[in-house]
């Protein structure tokens, strides 16, 4: 047999799900069907059209995972990586290229000499430094001959949506909708919310339930409270062992955290314990950037400018979501006890609306489908 048939397309797959039980949805069928389609051409199977996908469409329509399929599925030489640890390393090769005549050219050919197909989940610009890099960035990704799959909340034409100088990242946008064939995964059902075996990992006012978690994680093999690193930062959780790691909320989400910190905790941790967790919505408050303050790579030039306003928990509620993505992502469970439940969690901020997609992994965090490493 040929070994590029051994391995499941992406339809093939998508069906096998069904048939264990998978609720179908003919948008997630249209997806499959164009994820294999642009599969069979990158293993030779046709002439190649285009230069990748963009999936995009609310939380919970599956997009991640059919992604992860196609992903497997390919032959050829790939990468897989959520859009900011992406970015995070695009601005770390920007300031390792210091003074190089156009680093970008430089960073696509790179890409390009390692890889032919780049997976992107969860691309979301609220940056105006990112969106400058990436004004440019895709149409050299293009340029080289590099292939695309995006997921995504919203539609291309959406992407940072009333930001500043916003027309610095039109010409990538352009060329998504010029070189991408763009699909709405969206079914009109949340798939997260289908029945399914529940695992408990979240509780309301219930302190000792981390504390009988921690010792079912922790039980034969030794446990401390000392300090530990994170990405050159000193933490300091509840407990700690080889096995788990247990934050106080104040810890973790108060502090200046980012994601690289995120990224080292679960590296480095099975599984992650959040306690005290407090009801985080709060009413939004305008906030200013005075005249002539550096704002991300330019300087404002006159005027003050209004920022999207923000509440005094937007801050922690922000790490928060990148706690949670990453845990998603990385296949590591996260147990929350906090004061108030799921759906009351956070109701009001300037985080509405990518909360939602928070909502959606916690609760999916909370089934036996939920894939820990």
């Amino acid at each position: 047999m040929n070994a590029l048939t051994q391995i499941p397309g992406p339809l093939q797959s998508w069906q096998a799900a069904i048939e264990q039980g998978f609720v179908e949805d003919p948008a997630q069928k249209q997806a499959a069907l164009a994820l294999d389609q642009l599969q069979q051409q990158l293993h030779g199977k046709g002439r190649l059209k285009g230069r990748g996908l963009y999936l995009w469409g609310p939380v919970g329509r599956g997009k991640t995972w059919l992604m992860d399929i196609f992903h497997r599925s390919l032959q050829v030489p790939s990468r897989r990586q959520h859009f900011h640890h992406f970015m995070q390393w695009v601005h770390r090769r920007l300031f390792e290229l210091t003074g190089t005549v156009d680093p970008l050219k430089v960073i696509a050919r790179e890409l390009a000499a390692e890889v032919k197909v780049l997976c992107f989940d969860e691309l979301f610009i609220n940056d105006i430094g990112d969106a400058s890099i990436l004004g440019r960035l895709f149409i050299t990704l293009f340029d080289e001959g590099l292939v695309l799959v995006l997921t995504s909340n919203i539609p291309p034409e959406r992407l940072y949506e009333h930001g500043h100088n916003r027309e610095r990242l039109l010409p990538a946008l352009d060329a998504i909708k010029k070189h991408m064939q763009v699909i709405n995964v969206d079914g009109g059902q949340d798939h997260r919310l289908h029945p399914a075996e529940q695992v408990q990992r979240y509780w309301v006012k219930d302190p000792e339930a981390l504390e009988r978690t921690f010792r079912r994680l922790s039980q034969g093999i030794d446990s401390n409270y000392e300090p530990i690193e994170l990405n050159h930062q000193l933490v300091r959780p509840r407990y700690h062992c080889a096995r788990a790691v247990w934050f106080d909320f104040d810890e973790l989400c108060e502090r200046p955290l980012a994601a690289m910190d995120f990224i080292d905790l679960c590296d480095r941790f099975p599984a992650v314990l959040l306690g005290k967790v407090p009801r985080l919505s709060a009413p939004a408050r305008e906030v200013r950037i005075a005249r002539g303050t550096e704002d991300a790579v330019e300087q404002v030039q006159a005027g003050d400018r209004v920022l999207p306003p923000l509440s005094k928990q937007d801050d922690s509620v922000r790490r928060l979501i990148g706690l949670v993505d990453e845990c998603y992502d990385r296949g590591v469970p996260l147990y929350i006890e906090a004061e108030v439940p799921l759906d009351e969690l956070y109701t009001q901020g300037a985080l509405t609306f990518p909360f939602q997609r928070t909502l959606s992994r916690l609760r999916e965090m909370q089934s036996v489908r939920f894939q820990t490493r």
